[in-house]
This record gives structure tokens, sequence and C-alpha cells, in this order.
């Protein structure tokens, strides 16, 4: 139950951020969040919360959203 927990607060975290940034419209601050979500999805990966393939995915696609911003 603990480890539910811990898991779900997390995965919570990690979607908070995303939308976040999707939500952002500068590039400055994107990019800035991008660094921070990125450490999230790292971190999520190496304890096994996420698979790596999925934080790569996420990774990658928002690279691609953070460089079409103006």
């Amino acid at each position: 139950e603990r480890k539910r927990a811990y898991n779900r607060m997390n995965k919570s975290r990690m979607k908070t951020a995303l939308k976040d940034l999707r939500s952002t419209s500068e590039k400055a601050a994107a990019e800035e969040k991008y660094r921070k979500v990125s450490a999230i999805l790292d971190r999520l990966a190496t304890k096994g919360i996420i698979h790596r393939n999925t934080a790569a995915h996420r990774k990658s696609k928002l690279a691609k959203f953070v460089q079409s911003l103006g």
C-alpha cells in the first residue's frame, strides 16, 4: 500500500509537470520547465515507476514541442 501511494504520488507529479510544460507558450520558460520535466522522467525511469523507453519517448516529444515554440 505504501509503494502504491508512492508510485501514484510520483506519477501525479509527472503528469502535472507535463501539463504545465504543454501549457507554456514562451520558449525560454518552456526550456527551463523541460529541464525539470526531463529530470523527473529520468528519476521515475531509474526507480522503475515508468519504463525507460516511455521516459525517452516523452522526452523526445517534449523536446520537439519546445523547439516548435517561436
